[in-house]
């Protein structure tokens, strides 16, 4: 084949842009290709020089020839070889004929097919408080459209069609519809012959696994990595696992964090909240108590001798908190929210015991005189949510019975006229 022995040069440049090892075998090839060339793909946002690489890389070797010459001499050898044979084919025209694309012509050229881009399926994934915490693995059983691997997504036997003589093999028809005098509607809605792929096959050559369809239905398990950290609404992206359409860049399938509610604790950001109730006695006089975390450990709280809790007050345990995404051993902060239970009421005896322990009363600066003189009123208890939603209520009933009367005024002095 080469009419002097070439030099032998670097023989694993393609195989590293393909991220396989030489001893690969085809269908290591195929999908490592297909993977690597949809993350790519300049439609998706991809490198489009990484894009022409990884096909130039797949072309020389899935064709067994180039790849021994590839092997023995390297790419050198391989150009020299090449000489006069037209160089490398467009590495847009070997995705759209890998994932099933027309080469044949005739519907439009590689550079309009590429423009489509399948759509993106999202699937909400429910985890819990914990999963979000420790980091989880899940498996996913989903069904989607895959190119038929017996006609490789043309639908035929012979892998022809015809262009619909319906809509003219644009895919869609324009119905024109008469309003009114002077007045039409034009709408347009896919063609209901070749439902919008602009070609027909004849039923004698349709392809006999997927009848003519072009694709069939696969059955795939997904594992769902959940790392520690991620935050409700975060997206985990499978990069073209979505159903697979001919001439068309396959989309992403999307699952999207819902964090259920927990039943002890909140989380805002990197940190936990918790809330806990004191007795009078323990925000007093001290406390102590234990808290099962979320990884099952048992936390000692406990608070300084001394050290008096108010109500509404907060404390916080540093590193406690949520793990940080992608820095799991960094954790943000624990703060535990304290409400005080006061008792109902004392007895004289237990007023008076506190009374010999706790700081003096102020000393009131009224004189018997100015009481003398002062109205006595007595304090009820109150629920003030219940009682301004009784008053807002009455409001508005007296708003609406001012209208009625507004109105039925107004009505009657129209009758006069």
């Amino acid at each position: 084949m080469f009419g002097r022995a070439p030099k032998k040069s670097d023989n694993t440049k393609y195989y590293e842009i393909l991220g396989v090892s030489k001893t690969a075998s085809p269908d290591d090839l195929k999908k490592a290709y297909k993977k690597a060339a949809i993350k790519n793909h300049p439609d998706k946002g991809g490198d489009p020089e990484k894009f022409k690489e990884l096909a130039h890389a797949y072309e020389v070797l899935s064709d067994p020839e180039k790849r021994e010459i590839y092997d023995q001499y390297g790419e050198d050898a391989l150009k020299e070889g090449m000489g006069g044979g037209g160089g490398m084919h467009d590495p847009f025209d070997i995705f759209s004929s890998f994932f099933g694309g027309s080469p044949f012509g005739g519907g439009g050229s590689s550079r309009g097919r590429r423009q489509r881009r399948g759509e993106d399926v999202v699937h909400p994934l429910k985890v819990s408080l914990e999963d979000l915490y420790l980091g989880t693995t899940k498996k996913l059983s989903l069904s989607r459209n895959v190119l038929c691997s017996k006609c490789n997504g043309k639908g035929s036997k012979s892998g022809a069609s015809m262009k619909c003589s319906g809509c003219q093999g644009s895919g869609m028809k324009v119905t024109i519809r008469q309003l009114g005098p002077g007045m039409i509607q034009q709408m347009q809605h896919p063609c209901n012959e070749c439902k919008g792929t602009g070609e027909t096959i004849n039923d004698k050559d349709r392809c006999p696994q997927c009848k003519g369809e072009k694709v069939v239905q696969e059955k795939k398990v997904l594992e769902v990595h959940v790392e520690k950290g991620m935050q409700n609404g975060q997206k985990i992206t499978f990069p073209g696992e979505a159903d697979e359409a001919p001439d068309t860049v396959t989309g992403d399938i999307v699952f999207v964090l819902q964090q259920k509610e927990h039943p002890k604790f909140k989380r805002k950001g990197e940190d936990l909240f918790v809330e806990h109730t004191l007795s009078l006695t323990e925000a007093l006089c001290g406390f102590q108590f234990i808290l099962s975390h979320l990884d099952g450990r048992q936390l000692l709280i406990k608070s300084q001798p001394g050290e008096v809790v108010k109500p509404d007050s907060f404390k916080a345990i540093n590193d406690e908190g949520m793990p940080m995404y992608q820095r799991p051993f960094m954790k943000g902060k624990l703060y535990i929210h304290f409400t005080v239970d006061f008792p109902d009421s004392l007895s004289p005896e237990q007023v008076k015991a506190l009374l010999e322990v706790l700081p003096p009363k102020p000393q009131s600066q009224v004189t018997d005189m100015e009481l003398d003189e002062c109205e006595e009123t007595t304090l009820h208890d109150v629920n003030i949510e219940e009682e301004m939603r009784r008053r807002q209520t009455q409001h508005q009933e007296a708003y609406d019975e001012d209208e009625d009367m507004h109105g039925g005024a107004q009505r009657v002095q129209c009758a006069q006229q």
